[in-house]
């Protein structure tokens, strides 16, 4: 199995980055990571303004997936996601929800100890550890691995964990794949603009999938399929995600859209990912038992 260390790390996802892994399809990879502030809060006495803001969100990578074209799938499981023994958050003014109410900058160290995330003496909260921060080289311009798109990024989904598997829309040869950013413990929304930031290590297996396209992220697991979109506002990336999964699942049943449209509004569910990045998160999410009910398997 390869490693990569996290001292390869992008800023931005771009096909301009040159690749510091090559891999084939099948291949595992364990990928190391910063937190989202690159390891510089580790103690309440530090002053969060002190510290250098150009090296927040370091992504590590990227890594070259031979095969990997344009108008192609890069399929990513999460087969491990590991985190540290202590995790720090932020908050201040004009950062989250709650920014306009906030005098001056301030961070919490938080302890992770006997699968708990020490909050205080009286709190201590479970962890469920995620990845922030995933995806491949967008078709466009650079996007800063703070900012969510169609490529990932910085979605901030509480899904992407271990045993999820993602499928990214390849917009470049190679796809030139990185992640970072994990959390241990993070609600929808990050409210603050921060989950539990950690740093860790997740085990990754890559593969192409031909022949099938999704114009945004697609994540499955155990409990169903999800599709992520990334918009402006809330309502625009609830609409798309509505459409793109209808049109996702419509081709492999014979109902019509108006039949499609009448079961996602009685079984899907609109989620919400994330509300504080340059681009708000939502996913659309469809239970397994209704896909098996159809028959429906995506990406077999």
């Amino acid at each position: 199995m390869k490693t990569l260390s996290r001292q390869d790390v992008i800023y931005a996802f771009s096909r301009l980055n040159k690749p510091v892994m090559h891999v084939q399809p099948g291949d595992t990879v364990t990928i190391e990571t910063y937190d989202c502030f690159k390891n510089q809060l580790t103690s309440p006495e530090q002053e969060v303004a002190a510290i250098d803001w150009n090296e927040i969100n370091p992504a590590t990578g990227p890594i070259f997936i031979e095969g990997a074209a344009y108008g192609d799938l890069l399929k990513v499981t999460i087969d491990e996601l590991e985190i540290g023994d202590q995790g720090v958050m932020v908050t201040g003014p004009e950062l989250g929800v709650m920014g306009h109410r906030m005098e001056k900058m301030e961070s919490k160290i938080i302890p992770i100890a006997e699968g708990k995330a020490i909050f205080n003496e009286q709190l201590q909260l479970p962890l469920n550890p995620m990845i922030g921060v995933i995806g491949v080289a967008p078709e466009g311009e650079p996007v800063s691995c703070g900012t969510p798109g169609a490529h990932g990024g910085n979605m901030d989904t509480k899904l992407i964990t271990k045993g999820a598997t993602l499928y990214f829309p390849v917009f470049t040869d190679g796809a030139l794949f990185a992640l970072g950013d994990f959390h241990a413990a993070m609600g929808d929304g990050e409210v603050s603009v921060s989950g539990i930031e950690v740093p860790g290590r997740a085990t990754v297996t890559f593969d192409v999938v031909k022949g099938l396209h999704s114009k945004y992220p697609v994540l499955q697991n155990a409990d169903g399929v999800a599709l992520l979109v990334s918009a402006m506002t809330l309502d625009e990336a609830v609409k798309i995600a509505v459409e793109e999964m209808i049109d996702l699942l419509l081709p492999h049943t014979d109902l019509t859209v108006s039949e499609m449209t009448m079961l996602m509004s009685a079984a899907g569910e609109t989620q919400i990912s994330q509300v504080v990045d340059p681009l708000v998160t939502v996913r659309f999410f469809v239970p397994q038992p209704i896909l098996d009910s159809l028959d429906i398997n995506l990406f077999a």
